[in-house]
């Protein structure tokens, strides 16, 4: 079963992550196939916007906790492969010529928010929860909490909800310059959509000078990132990182299991 499905009609990519079974927890394997989709994009002429949601319960639940826990007898390589991607996947939404549309539901947590920040457009439920839980699983950021959520939010807000682990709700998003609109819930796709088809009535050179004038200087961003991702496999090599594992999991009694 594809981890990303890539569907184009209408001048439209849209892009549809699909591990519904586990809240579409990142895992190697679903970056790596987001990744592949979005090189489809970039050099698809047919696609002048692309709509960027997830199938289930949730957008995205951040890293798989269950699979850190399988992968704790060489913890901090699964790290290395899994962060890399996150990163490689944020700078790659940031870098298409084409604007993409957020539709975004349920819980965004951890890594998953870099996928919602690195969006031009973001459209929220109004049951929307972002939470870091980085202090929860002894974790260091990942996916753009230190590197593109201080930028949009401000230092303080993003000290915050990244150190107190303080859930952000939509209303609070959008006020924090987080995501664009909060849209009833049967609207969600819908509203992405239109936005994604105005987008694509445009000149797609005026739009590409925009996006690239907007996010700035491009390497900047990928440093920051690096920065993350090396952090993270500094932390996640103490014991804490592990015990932070059991313990999230203990204390997480509804968390998804594998149904693959």
């Amino acid at each position: 079963m594809s981890l990303v499905r890539l569907e184009v009609a209408g001048g439209i990519a849209h892009l549809t992550l699909c591990r519904a079974g586990m809240h579409n927890a990142l895992v190697p394997e679903l970056l790596e196939a987001l990744l592949g989709a979005l090189g489809e994009v970039r050099d698809d002429p047919r696609a002048r916007a692309v709509v960027l949601a997830a199938e289930g319960p949730a957008f995205s639940i951040g890293g798989d906790m269950r699979r850190f826990q399988r992968e704790r007898g060489d913890l901090q390589a699964y790290s290395s492969r899994l962060v890399g991607l996150l990163n490689e996947a944020i700078l790659a939404l940031v870098d298409l010529p084409q604007p993409v549309v957020a539709a975004v539901h349920g819980l965004v947590t951890g890594g998953s928010l870099g996928l919602v920040l690195a969006a031009d457009f973001v459209y929220l439920t109004p049951r929307v929860a972002l939470k870091a839980h980085y202090t929860t699983a002894a974790f260091g950021p990942d996916g753009g909490w230190t590197a593109l959520a201080p930028r949009l939010a401000g230092l303080r807000r993003a000290a915050s909800a990244l150190m107190l682990n303080r859930t952000i709700r939509a209303d609070d998003a959008v006020e924090w310059g987080l995501a664009t609109e909060v849209v009833p819930a049967d609207a969600l796709l819908d509203t992405a959509t239109a936005t994604a088809q105005r987008l694509a009535s445009f000149p797609a050179g005026t739009l590409r000078a925009a996006k690239d004038l907007l996010w700035g200087d491009r390497a900047a961003l990928a440093a920051a990132l690096e920065g993350e991702r090396r952090h993270f496999l500094d932390l996640v090599a103490r014991p804490e990182a592990i015990e932070g594992v059991d313990a999230f999991l203990r204390d997480f009694h509804d968390y998804p299991h594998d149904q693959e």
